[in-house]
C-alpha cells in the first residue's frame, strides 16, 4: 500500500511563556507564537519544538502531526484546542483545527491532520 504525507512547516520566534511540543500555538498582537490559552479558538498550528520566550520555535501549520490530548477523543472525531493548548473533541461554536487519525485519552500523543480555514462547529 502506497501512502505519501506532506505537511507544511515554519521556524517563528517564540512569545510570553515559550512554546511546548505538541500544543496548539496562536500569534500574538506581536506576530509571535504562544501556546493556544482559549478553548475553541483559532490556532496557527501545533508547536513542534518546547523553547523558552524570544527562542527560535519549528510550527506545523498543516498537514499530519502529532497532538497531546486534553481528554478523550475517538479516531475521526473533529478537533479543537482547549485553554492549554491541547487537543480536545470539537464543540458547537468552536473552531475545528484537525481530524483524529487515531484514538487518544488525556495526556496521551495522537495524530491529527491539521487543517487551517477556521471551519466552526455548528450548534
Amino acid at each position: 500500500m502506497a501512502v505519501m504525507q506532506s505537511r507544511d512547516n515554519r521556524t517563528e520566534i517564540a512569545g510570553t511563556g515559550g512554546t511546548t511540543q505538541f500544543k496548539f500555538v496562536t500569534l500574538d498582537a506581536g506576530g509571535l507564537v504562544t501556546i493556544a490559552g482559549a478553548a475553541g479558538e483559532q490556532c496557527y498550528g501545533v508547536a513542534l519544538t518546547t523553547v523558552a520566550a524570544a527562542a527560535a520555535t519549528t510550527i506545523c501549520v498543516s498537514g499530519k502531526v502529532t497532538v497531546t490530548a486534553g481528554g478523550t477523543i475517538a479516531a475521526g472525531d473533529a478537533v479543537q484546542t482547549d485553554a492549554a493548548g491541547d487537543a480536545i473533541t470539537a464543540a458547537a461554536g468552536d473552531v475545528v483545527m484537525g481530524y483524529a487519525k487515531e484514538a487518544g485519552v488525556d495526556g496521551q500523543v495522537i495524530a491529527i491532520e491539521l487543517i487551517q480555514g477556521g471551519n466552526v462547529v455548528p450548534a
